[in-house]
Formats: C-alpha cells, sequence, structure tokens
C-alpha cells in the first residue's frame, strides 16, 4: 500500500451499530421549520428533506454525488458525551454548480419542496419562490471563486437548531477544528431505508462510513473524546472560528499545544478583523452567534464572551488602540446584558456605567453624580466607551 492510499485510509471508519442507530434516530426526528407572519411552522423529518431534494434536482438534471450529514450534529452521532449536544443539523448535496444557471436552479429546487412540505389545507397557487424564502429561509449565501463554489440555504428554526442545506462543488476549507471536521455519508441508510422491508438491528443495518476532513480520523476522534482543540493551516481559518474556538474554551476544551494556540490566537483574531473590520458587523456577529449556538445553554453565553474579552486583549495586533478599546468595550456591553438577561448582576463596586448628558449640561465642571454605597464584591468587568461625549459616574 502506497503511503498515499494510506493516508486516505485514516480519513475514513466505519461507524459502530450504536453510531448508526444514533444517526438513524437524527434523521428520522420530526424538526420544525419555523413560517415568519402568518405562515404555518413545517414539521419535517430530515430523512424526506434529504430524499425529496435529491429527487428534484435529479429530475431537473443536476447529479447528486453523495449527501453527508456535518458539523456538530456528525460529531454528535460518533461520540454523545461531549456535553456540546448539536445545534444545526448540516446537510451537504455535493453537486455541479459551474454556473450562475445551476446556482438558481439548486434555489429553485429547495423552494419548490417548501411548497411541497406546506400542511393540507394550505392554498399553495399565489405562494411565489420569493415569498417562500422570505418566510422560511434564515440565510441565503452564494460562494463562486477559484476555489470555492458552494451554496447555503439554513431554513429557520426559532430555538436555533436549523436545517442547513449545503449545496457543494469545491470547498477549500470544510472545517476549523478537528473536532468539528466529521463527515458521515448518509447514501447507502438512505437506500436500506427505501428498499428493506426489513427493521434494521444489531444484526442487520447497512454499512455507514464516516470521514474526518483533518486528514486523521482516530485522531480527531481521540480530540473529541478528550476535549482538544486542534488543528492545522490556521491561516485558513475564517473570522468565525475565533468565536468557535472561545466557545470550544467556554465548553471545557482545551488546546493541544498552549505554545501554538497562542500564534493561532493572533492568526483568528486577524482574520476576525479581516472580515468583520466595523463595529457594527461585529456586533451583528456576535449577537447572531449568541443567538444561535446557545439555545438551552443560555448560562453559557456570560462565559464565552469573557473567553473572547481574555482572547482579543491577549491576541490582538492588527489593531489601533482605539478600535482595540471599542471592540472590547462592545464584548463587555454584551456580556453585562446577558447577566441582565439572566437577573444574574450581583452587587460590585467596580463596574463603570455611562449616561448621555443632558443638552442643557453645558459646563464642563457641571456634576451631577450619584455614589452608590456597597458591600465590596469581586469585580465582574469593566466597561468603558471610546465616545468622548460620555460622561462616567463610578
Amino acid at each position: 500500500m502506497s503511503s498515499d492510499t494510506s493516508d486516505q485510509s485514516r480519513r475514513f471508519c466505519m461507524l459502530s451499530w450504536d453510531q448508526v442507530h444514533r444517526l438513524n434516530s437524527i434523521l428520522r426526528e420530526a424538526i420544525p421549520i419555523h413560517g415568519r407572519g402568518n405562515f404555518p411552522t413545517l414539521s419535517v423529518q430530515p430523512r424526506q428533506i434529504v430524499q425529496v431534494v435529491r429527487a428534484r434536482l435529479e429530475e431537473r438534471g443536476v447529479s447528486v454525488r453523495d449527501v453527508r450529514l456535518n458539523g456538530s450534529a456528525a460529531s454528535h452521532v460518533l461520540y454523545q458525551d461531549t456535553g456540546m449536544g448539536y445545534k444545526d443539523l448540516d446537510l451537504i448535496f455535493g453537486v455541479s454548480l459551474k454556473d450562475d444557471q445551476a446556482f438558481r436552479l439548486v434555489k429553485d429546487v429547495v423552494m419548490d419542496c417548501l411548497l411541497d412540505f406546506l400542511p393540507a389545507g394550505v392554498s399553495k397557487e399565489r405562494i411565489s419562490p420569493l415569498t417562500l424564502k422570505e418566510a422560511y429561509v434564515q440565510k441565503l449565501v452564494k460562494v463562486c471563486n477559484d476555489t470555492d463554489r458552494w451554496s447555503l440555504i439554513s431554513l429557520s428554526n426559532n430555538t436555533g437548531k436549523n436545517v442547513e442545506l449545503k449545496f457543494v462543488d469545491s470547498l477549500r476549507r470544510q472545517f476549523e477544528f478537528s473536532v468539528d471536521s466529521f463527515q458521515i455519508g448518509l447514501d447507502s441508510l438512505l437506500l436500506f431505508d427505501h428498499c428493506s422491508e426489513t427493521a434494521m438491528s444489531e444484526s442487520f443495518h447497512p454499512t455507514v462510513i464516516g470521514e474526518s476532513v483533518y486528514g486523521d480520523f482516530e485522531g480527531a476522534m481521540g480530540h473529541l473524546c478528550q476535549r482538544i482543540i486542534a488543528t492545522h493551516s490556521p491561516e485558513e481559518i475564517r473570522g468565525g472560528g475565533l468565536l468557535k474556538y472561545c466557545h470550544l474554551l467556554a465548553q471545557g476544551f482545551r488546546p493541544i499545544c498552549k505554545t501554538e494556540m497562542k500564534a493561532l490566537q493572533r492568526y483568528m483574531c486577524s482574520r476576525f478583523f479581516i472580515d468583520f473590520s466595523d463595529i457594527c458587523e461585529q456586533q451583528r456577529k456576535l449577537e447572531a452567534y449568541l443567538q444561535n449556538h446557545f439555545a438551552g445553554m443560555e448560562h453559557k453565553r456570560y462565559e464565552c464572551l469573557m473567553t473572547l474579552h481574555q482572547v482579543v486583549n491577549e491576541s490582538t495586533v492588527c489593531l489601533m488602540g482605539h478600535e482595540r478599546r471599542q471592540t472590547l468595550s462592545l464584548i463587555s456591553m454584551l456580556a453585562l446584558q446577558v447577566l441582565a438577561e439572566q437577573n444574574a448582576i450581583p452587587t460590585v463596586t467596580n463596574v463603570t456605567c455611562f449616561y448621555q448628558p443632558a443638552p442643557y449640561v453645558r459646563d464642563i465642571n457641571f456634576s451631577n453624580y450619584y455614589i452608590a454605597h456597597v458591600q465590596p464584591q469581586p469585580p465582574l468587568v469593566h466597561y468603558s466607551n471610546s465616545h468622548h461625549t460620555w460622561l462616567h459616574c463610578n
């Protein structure tokens, strides 16, 4: 066996019966797709979505190479004891996207499928694809360049468990860290489901293959079981990888090598500020991440934000001083909002509050501070604002 073949074989592993059973349960679990406004909630099993979308694509002349489960759901299938569960249900369809027409065709097919999933009794004649997109699509992404050709259609779920349909022709970077590098082929399981009249059991079930696009399945599984953060080519990780890294730290994962991770943190911080250079973009990204990744674990939001604050404070080398302070202030503000939502702000003496002075305040010596006398407590967080029109009251 050549070294290339050996390296390739290390990427794959056959799933055990327990893993296959867990996968089958996820594919059969009805997931609500929530509509906006007066549109009804759709209750659809992932296996139904895959089967209908695949059939419609092939009817329209689009060949589907394979369908895979990706991301946190795949990690949960392989090892459910991480304590993280899974959020989005990521389904990857391998297709050819050679031109804009192919991208439009994929979107049209998904909208047609949503129309079919509407409950009986709903009048469908006047519902356009644009209306369906506005009602049920959380996110629509198209990427088309020299190295990446893919499209993402994310279907809405109010609890953050979105169904993400990704149509991939080519994708250079398919993971951020080894623990989220797993993909599980669904074709054999869906074929068994379609053809077999005998129920699945430990002694009679299809062969299902998992892959780690990190390159080493056994090594990635070891990282997942031992809660270790590892990666390679960190310069290729997009800006959102910084948030995923801090999320993992808040969940109790630890870097495989602290020295290497210091360099990784600098890469990730730099890329975050390249991808989200404006403070408003940063706020939108942070708020969306908190909304989509902590359903059922709201108590972890504060810890994740304070971990992010520490990482940005220690590892940011690409910003001017005021930009860095502005971002740190934004993170602190969001952390305080999280505590306020949970009614968890304790009595403290080292929190700086800000108020906007009234228009009639013109005298720079004007002082109308209120000093609250409180019992000493450990400092919680320090929030400072770079806008000179704000006055502080300790």
